[in-house]
Parts: structure tokens; sequence; C-alpha cells
């Protein structure tokens, strides 16, 4: 089953990490081994989350790398339903040849 509106990745580090332990972007960063640069653009939804950063985050603060690339895919997916308009495709018949 799809969520409805899921959060970017970088909402969550924010709201489920950083907020509750005090963790600042620069602490963070420094723990996955990135530029503070870097993860300041996931935080800010201004990037998403490859499977190198799914990799490091799952070391760092724990969860499957699967799980974080399934919360991008979500996210993205979710996002290309609002702006994607379908009416001109068409679906390709296979049984007619």
């Amino acid at each position: 089953m799809a969520m409805h509106n899921p959060p970017h990745p970088g909402e969550f580090i924010q709201a489920t990490y950083m907020e509750p332990f005090n963790l600042s972007c620069r602490f963070l960063a420094d723990r996955l081994n990135v530029a503070a640069s870097t993860l300041n653009r996931v935080i800010k939804m201004q990037s998403g989350i490859s499977p190198e950063m799914a990799l490091r985050l799952s070391k760092s603060l724990g969860r499957s790398p699967e799980s974080w690339l399934a919360m991008q895919d979500a996210y993205d997916l979710w996002q290309a339903k609002k702006r994607i308009k379908l009416g001109s495709v068409h679906k390709v018949n296979f049984n007619a040849a």
C-alpha cells in the first residue's frame, strides 16, 4: 500500500535523529564521512538518497540501506504522481499482432 505524502528522507533524518538528539549537520556529516554541504542538501530536500548515502546512513544511524532507498523511492514516486500528466500515454495491446 502506498504511503500518503511520504516524507523526504532528509525530513525524516532531521525529525527522527537530528532534532531529538540535538545533532548538528556538521557533526552528523562527520559521522557519515561526507561534507556538511552534502548532508545539508539532503536535509533541505535539494538532493535525494543515493545508494552510497544509504550505506552510510545505515551504518551510522541504523535501518537497512534498502529502507533508506525505499523511503527515497516512495517520496520520488509520490512527487512524480502529483506533477506528471498521463492523459496522452496509451496502453500497449500485446495481443494485436
